[in-house]
């Protein structure tokens, strides 16, 4: 975790400069050539956290952009993973690296006019569980393997990387526990859609938002943000409140949920009328997978709590030579609070 030996570096707050994204692109073409020359197989995470709030940017890449500071820190991003792909084919490894880009939520919209992203025709952003909270980029690359150019349009999830890169590494995965990804490698490298009737499932905290199954997505509770943060100039959807849909309010629809063909309708703006054929149609496919999904879940203990502070990295490898080296606090869990 080299990052965390950057974790008091300086940002500037006012105009929005720092080269936080150049050092990390350092630390990982550093750590791709060390690897190589050694000819270890490697797997490198590589998390630039230049667009969240404090947005930021290089002095190369400050006022470059048409969109604001938030533009400048893309662009950077977008020159760096450009970086990597181009030291992977110096090093004549690029045939044999699978390179996978995504994020773990939507834009926020709430950072500011000038820290605040877009996600284009998608309702709402991060935090919230309607598209534009949810969906995230997914493109694979591996020259050689992975046919340039193409377009899937199977259902998945991050948490399909881990079961993906095990089958990549020939491993099984383990059979102590049930894992919510699946293998991604027929569709990656053979172009199928071997899993057409997968459902996702949106989860805000503990409960059960919503479910998608194919083009379609049925809204089982609505919530943006409270009234109380709205009240503050606190808006996830700002611009795009849709009337029973982007509520203030925890709104539940357990009984007749709200359903979208996102194929017709990617902004959720116009439900499904219940009253017409096509509803019922969705509705009797998504509710026995919603009761099979409650009457199976087994709900798990957090690996990574954010509330034990003793879980954090105190003292990751190598911070001796640093003298970043932190004592490990008590291990004192307590129950989290989610706000959202």
């Amino acid at each position: 975790m080299v990052g965390r030996y950057y974790e008091e570096f300086m940002i500037d707050r006012k105009t929005g400069e720092s080269n936080l994204t150049h050092i990390y692109l350092m630390e990982g073409l550093d750590f791709i050539e060390r690897q190589s020359q050694a000819r270890r197989p490697f797997f490198l995470y590589w998390a630039p956290d230049a667009t969240h709030a404090p947005v930021y940017a290089s002095k190369h890449f400050l006022g470059k952009s048409q969109r604001g500071r938030y533009g400048d820190a893309v662009m950077e991003l977008d020159y760096s993973i450009g970086q990597i792909l181009s030291w992977l084919k110096l090093l004549s490894i690029d045939q044999n690296t699978l390179v996978f880009f995504t994020s773990d939520n939507g834009a926020a919209l709430t950072s500011g006019p000038y820290e605040s992203g877009s996600n284009g025709p998608f309702l709402c952003g991060k935090e919230t569980t309607f598209e534009g909270g949810m969906r995230e980029p997914a493109i694979a690359w591996w020259p050689g393997r992975i046919k340039e150019g193409t377009v899937n349009f199977q259902l998945a999830n991050v948490m399909d990387l881990y079961v993906t890169c095990l089958a990549l590494a020939g491993i099984s995965p383990p059979s102590d526990r049930t894992l919510d990804g699946i293998d991604l490698t027929p569709v990656l490298l053979k172009q199928l859609h071997t899993h057409q009737n997968r459902p996702i499932f949106y989860y805000r905290g503990d409960e059960l938002m919503a479910v998608r199954l194919g083009e379609y997505k049925a809204h089982y509770w609505t919530w943006s943000n409270s009234w109380q943060e709205f009240k503050k100039g606190i808006n996830f959807c700002p611009g795009q409140e849709v009337p029973g849909v982007t509520t203030h309010d925890q709104i539940e629809h357990t009984m007749q949920p709200l359903i979208f063909h996102l194929g017709q309708d990617p902004g959720e703006k116009f439900p499904i009328s219940v009253l017409t054929k096509e509803y019922q149609d969705v509705l009797s496919r998504i509710s026995p997978i919603v009761d099979q999904h409650k009457k199976t879940l087994v709900p798990g203990v957090p690996q990574l709590n954010m509330c034990d502070v003793a879980v954090m990295n105190w003292a990751p490898a190598g911070c001796e030579k640093l003298r970043k080296c932190l004592k490990v606090p008590k291990s004192q869990p307590w129950k989290c609070d989610w706000p959202h």
